[in-house]
């Protein structure tokens, strides 16, 4: 039987981290409990927070499971996610601006030509266009798993667009509305500068053409997008405009915003929707989402976008696997945080093992997200694996599989009373003139026992994630 490491105990003792929930655990009556929980859902009802899963039929919405329980790291287990996340963040953006540049990596041989230049998500339009502040990616989301005590492993890395920092503001909101003792009773590290930051950061790479304080605004698909409450919330916090690509326009080098008082020049667009749908005069021809001649004005550096257009090619699972080497190559460092031993069924050996061990393995999607398009071995019956056998073999290249790893648990409050579950966490690294990570991030939880699934789209909730002052 696996054994996982529980991140509460060890050795059949309560580890510090955890010590002051120890009690608090102990002691809450399973009413309280279960008043508090029926709490926390009204709250998030109340507030709003739902999240989109397409295809099932019916409304979309749905809201997202929060569990009471917090994950909790100590100061220097913190000290250490941060310096390797934010290793990640300085090289992904080395990689972005190399690869739309001279390609020196490509060059060097450490990465192919092939897995970087024949990606779907590598944009030609863009090469040669140098960024404000030649940053690419000013929001990275890091997907980290553990399996001990001193073991992290980042399983994906995210450079569009990543969502879930609503999630991660709103557990700390609705924790400290319902147990405002136990934040008295500890010294945990604050999430809600996250906006201020957030606003901080895109202000920071505004282009040289941009006069006095830059007008920020985010761009949203619109109100059937499956994120368009964190769009909204972020929008509300940070105090810039929520705008749809209808309400920007063109005129000479610059975009502006309708407003009641007419146009106002914009400078920043922190954009919440794909490449494809940016500029149809550029991109997807059909897209009633975008800013017809957007890509011009960023071209002559009459604004900034944030994340720049392209910068998915550093998020590609197949490029992942070659994020340490990129680590070495343009910062000459050793990788603070490891990767997940990862098989690319491109090659042929790779998919050869593959296919011969899927009873054993995760296998993903290069381009696919929110858990969907994924296999589970361990937890597939003998059909589902030989089904996903004759995909990956339709598309090899299409697919990376690695190791099922011993994911770590954390005490998760369950009808039956407390029971381990398997959680990871995405922490969000800001990089502007300075690179930023708020201490805390989004915990996602894998609900159903024995499921080593967290995505909310399948079934997965939340938990509130403390850092502990130092």
């Amino acid at each position: 039987m696996t054994q996982y490491f529980n991140e509460m105990y060890e050795g059949g003792e309560v580890r510090l981290p955890y010590a002051q929930l120890d009690d608090w655990m102990r002691n809450m009556p399973a009413e309280l409990r279960q008043m508090k929980q029926a709490e926390a859902e009204a709250l998030f009802r109340r507030i709003g927070i739902t999240f989109a899963v397409y295809g099932e039929g019916g409304d979309p919405d749905r809201l997202i499971p929060f569990d009471m329980f917090p994950r909790v790291f100590s100061a220097l287990e913190w000290s250490k996610l941060e310096r390797g996340v934010k290793q990640r963040a300085r090289a992904l953006n080395a990689f972005l601006a190399d690869v739309y540049g001279r390609g020196e990596i490509v060059r060097a041989g450490r990465i192919p030509a092939k897995l970087v230049y024949q990606n779907d998500a590598y944009e030609k339009e863009v090469v040669g266009i140098l960024p404000p502040k030649g940053v690419y990616s000013h929001i990275v989301g890091v997907d980290l798993v553990r399996t001990g005590p001193e073991d992290f492993f980042v399983l994906e890395d995210n450079c569009r667009t990543p969502s879930g920092v609503s999630y991660m503001l709103e557990n700390r909101e609705i924790m400290m509305r319902m147990f405002p003792q136990l934040f008295r009773d500890n010294r945990i590290e604050p999430v809600d500068v996250y906006p201020d930051l957030l606003r901080r950061t895109l202000a920071s790479v505004a282009p040289t053409k941009c006069n006095g304080e830059p007008t920020i605004v985010i761009l949203t698909p619109g109100h059937f997008n499956s994120a368009y409450y964190e769009h909204s919330f972020l929008a509300d916090l940070m105090g810039v405009e929520l705008v749809e690509g209808q309400d920007l326009f063109v005129e000479g080098e610059y975009v502006y915003m309708r407003t009641t008082e007419g146009p106002r020049r914009v400078d920043v667009i922190y954009r919440r929707l794909d490449d494809a749908y940016i500029d149809p005069l550029c991109f997807r021809p059909d897209s009633m989402l975008g800013v017809p001649g957007l890509m011009d004005v960023y071209r002559s550096g009459g604004v900034a976008i944030c994340s720049a257009p392209g910068a998915g090619v550093a998020d590609d699972k197949a490029v992942y696997t070659f994020v340490p080497e990129m680590i070495r190559f343009y910062l000459g460092e050793e990788p603070i945080l490891n990767n997940v031993p990862t098989w690319q069924c491109a090659k042929t050996d790779d998919c050869k093992y593959v296919l011969e061990n899927l009873k054993d393995l995760v296998v993903k999607e290069v381009h696919g997200s929110g858990g969907y398009g994924m296999l589970v071995g361990p937890k597939c019956t003998a059909t589902e694996i030989a089904e996903f056998a004759l995909r990956i073999k339709a598309k090899p290249h299409n697919y990376i599989a690695q190791p099922t790893l011993a994911l770590s648990t954390t005490p998760t409050f369950v009808e039956q009373g407390i029971a381990p579950r398997h959680v990871d966490l995405r922490p969000y690294c800001l990089v502007g003139e300075r690179i930023e990570l708020v201490p805390g991030g989004l915990t996602r939880v894998a609900l159903t026992e024995g499921s080593l699934v967290v995505n909310s789209s399948q079934g997965g909730g939340v938990k509130d994630t403390w850092v502990l002052a130092g």
